[in-house]
């Protein structure tokens, strides 16, 4: 469930995440796991601690709970990007991508404009796309890419 924190929270975990992320890099492992279970104890609901806890975990080389910490954090909040994106990243079998510690370390996700809905006099919406479609003599309908020029 999506968390609301106050300007201060955000910041204060904003900052976790960077001094984590500076603090695993140079094996300070002990330092970054004191910093995020302080963290877990301020803001249990925060998925945050969770998704570093579960950096550090796969730093030190203890995956199957690090995968834990990543699905605990994805549970708090699904809409958190860095735990997905360390789900999909350290939940394959030849693992590959940037560790995120936070937002800014996830690729952007490109907004399609494909459909868009529209209501009838019923009030009933349908999708539809916002795609030309041209339709053969056969009566099959074609997607007509449109000029980038």
């Amino acid at each position: 469930m999506e968390q609301h924190y106050t300007l201060e929270a955000q910041q204060e975990l904003a900052v976790l995440c960077n001094a984590v992320k500076k603090l695993v890099e140079q094996n300070e492992y002990q330092q970054a796991e004191l910093l995020i279970k302080e963290a877990v104890g301020k803001y249990p609901g925060a998925p945050h601690p969770h998704n570093l806890l579960g950096l550090l975990l796969e730093a030190r080389n203890d995956h199957l709970t690090a995968m834990k910490h990543f699905r605990a954090a994805w549970a708090l909040d699904p809409t958190y990007l860095p735990a997905r994106q360390n789900l999909d990243t350290f939940g394959s079998f030849y693992p590959s991508g940037k560790w995120a510690y936070n937002e800014a370390d996830c690729p952007q996700e490109k907004k399609s404009n494909s459909c868009k809905i529209e209501y009838d006099a019923k009030g009933v919406g349908h999708v539809v796309s916002t795609h030309k479609v041209e339709y053969d003599t056969n009566g099959i309908g074609h997607v007509v890419k449109e000029d980038q020029s």
